[in-house]
């Protein structure tokens, strides 16, 4: 028999203004169950999860929660006030039973210290800490809303690994098809105020979601033809009896009725690009480009060729020099040495992330038209600016609204709008899917699709980038940009392993790796390379390697003997108020010990591959 949900919700609704934003809800929970929470923007997820939290009361409806039940929500704008440092602010969401290790332990697996200034945090900083205090108490229901707002691949993925091994239930809110299909196993859609339930994962979910509107599309179209013979009757029929044809009248003002209060389905965007004059065959080409800013090298030696109509994806974790690279490639900065050479004809419009553009003070007709009248030139004819924003899902009246009261998804669709509204053939993107819905997402992925200029896009959204680019260019640390033929999956498929992250104890891999190639340049006295071939080319291990690869495997072994007696010794949950010193010994004890397995493993596999090959 199946176990009683942890948290309901029956018969919900919310309304702010005058048409409700939820009419009839309903939410039911069970231990262990991953269920993600979709719908257009706007629709009242946030609002429905957060009277899932208990912090909305609704008009009317009942929330139960099972006595006992412990519950975590993780908020889209999080509350540091009060807190002197990050460790502390997690450490305020533990409750007594908890494990006092996880704290530190969530906040540097996120790349924090746990000494940073709340006040002084980024928007991905934030993100981290606040997903670091939802996690460590190990709760019976996780509340998410869009977790992997503002952080960087490697932080995504170790993220969707964290949440795989949680024990208690899921609820998820996300924009990123990736993560949703990996964690999710039920979808509740919500749509113009009403819950929909279907017991199976997010991958699904786009079927079944357009089989429905098809389906409700027949049934308006029925009603519509069976009004329009009601009509015809009142107007045509023979007289009957009165009695009948009372009852008769009677049931066309109900079908009236009907139509009036069916609630459709909100627009689509519709986005279509302005391009320029085709440019000429080569875009862009860069000859041995470095740039650094002191002692940090940001480009180092690269080479790259982007021909016209190429399609060009960058990744790489926060701070590894994305918009310096676009920058170098765009012409908007000079390399320190190299050269970088722009083609000709070329007519750029850059999507910055920093959306500078857009001043919270100009209207969003300002936006578009430069404080011009009410035109926009879009495709060289000119469009009412008001026409223009309705294929952008903009109402009428929001025309004259200043920017600073735009959610964060109308802004980037307002930007995309500005962005496409301007003749181009070659498209800068710097994280244009933040904030967008899935069906906005779907649009854009289709604009792109049918633009014949040249694309440059910056990314954390890996299915995104699956279905747009045609290469990737990834930051392999210490400068160093190598491309990939395909998308971020193909990347992964060649070159082993995904982004990964800035932390310190990642610096041992970049360097390894920049070791081996340094190494595979330069042929030693004996006529080999460091990778072990020799001057006729023939593969072949050396006695150091050889006695590396038979020694690791024992190495690896111990590293992980000794990080389960450290996760044994932080796992006492009175150790930190008894005897903090060893508390912070054993924690910086283990992240070394797992700084150290993961070098080993990375030299393994090195050597591994190439014993076989």
């Amino acid at each position: 028999m199946a176990a009683p949900p942890l948290l309901t919700l029956q018969d919900v609704a919310l309304t702010f203004g005058g048409t409700p934003l939820i009419a009839q809800a309903e939410l039911a929970i069970s231990p262990g169950e991953r269920t993600c929470l979709v719908g257009r923007n706007g629709s009242g997820k946030s609002t429905l999860m957060k009277i899932a939290a208990g912090l909305v009361e609704p008009d009317k409806g009942a929330r139960f929660v099972q006595p006992g039940t412990t519950i975590r929500y993780l908020a889209q704008e999080p509350d540091f006030s009060g807190f002197d440092t990050t460790l502390a602010f997690v450490e305020a969401g533990l409750t007594q039973g908890d494990e006092a290790y996880r704290a530190r332990y969530l906040l540097e697996s996120l790349g924090m210290t746990g000494a940073e200034d709340p006040a002084r945090l980024s928007g991905g900083e934030g993100r981290r800490v606040a997903l670091a205090q939802a996690l460590a108490p190990e709760p019976d229901i996780l509340l998410l809303d869009e977790p992997t707002n503002h952080l960087d691949l490697p932080a995504i993925e170790w993220l969707e690994a964290e949440l795989k091994s949680v024990r208690g239930a899921l609820v998820l809110i996300s924009h990123d098809r990736r993560f949703l299909s990996a964690l999710s196993k039920t979808t509740i859609w919500l749509d113009r105020g009403v819950t929909r339930r279907i017991e199976q994962g997010f991958s699904t979910f786009e079927a079944w979601r357009d089989a429905f509107f098809e389906e409700e599309e027949r049934d308006r179209h029925k009603l519509e033809r069976k009004i329009a013979d009601e009509e015809h009757w009142l107007r045509y029929g023979v007289t009957a009896r009165r009695k009948r044809n009372v009852r008769r009248l009677g049931n066309l003002h109900a079908l009236r009725k009907e139509r009036r209060d069916d609630r459709r389905p909100v627009g689509t965007a519709t986005m279509t690009s302005t391009e320029a004059e085709s440019s000429g065959a080569l875009v862009i080409e860069a000859k041995h480009a470095a740039k650094a800013y002191g002692t940090r090298r940001i480009v180092d030696d690269l080479s790259l060729r982007v021909m016209r109509g190429d399609r060009l994806g960058i990744v790489g974790a926060n701070g590894a020099g994305k918009t310096t690279l676009i920058n170098l490639l765009t012409g908007q900065s000079a390399p320190d040495s190299g050269t970088v050479a722009l083609g000709t004809n070329l007519k750029m419009m850059l999507l910055d992330q920093a959306r500078a553009v857009l001043e919270p003070t100009m209207t969003v007709t300002e936006v578009l038209t430069g404080g011009s009248g009410d035109l926009v030139i879009v495709g060289g004819v000119s469009r009412h600016v008001i026409g223009y924003l309705k294929d952008f899902l903009f109402a009428p009246e929001q025309a004259r609204t200043p920017v600073s009261v735009l959610s964060g998804g109308e802004r980037n669709r307002l930007l995309i709008a500005r962005a496409l509204a301007q003749p181009a053939n070659l498209l800068v993107l710097d994280e244009p899917t933040n904030d967008l819905d899935l069906e906005t997402l779907d649009l854009l992925q289709e604009m792109l699709a049918d633009y014949s200029g040249t694309l440059i896009l910056v990314s954390h959204d890996r299915d995104f980038l699956d279905r747009v680019v045609g290469s990737v260019l990834v930051s392999e640390g210490e400068g160093r940009w190598v491309e990939y033929a395909g998308g971020y999956t193909d990347m992964i498929a060649q070159r082993g392993e995904g982004v990964q992250a800035r932390a310190a104890f990642r610096a041992g891999k970049a360097e390894a790796r920049g070791e081996a190639r340094e190494r595979a340049k330069a042929p030693d006295a004996a006529g080999k390379d460091s990778s072990g071939k020799d001057s006729a080319g023939k593969l072949k291990l050396g006695f150091k390697d050889q006695h590396e690869l038979k020694t690791l495997p024992d190495r690896m072994k111990k590293l992980e003997s000794d990080i389960a007696k450290l996760r044994e010794v932080l796992a006492d949950p009175g150790l930190y108020a008894r005897d903090a010193a060893r508390f912070s010994k054993a924690s910086d004890l283990l992240s070394l010990a797992e700084s150290e397995l993961s070098k080993a493993e990375d030299r393994w596999l090195e050597l591994e591959m190439l014993r076989d090959a």
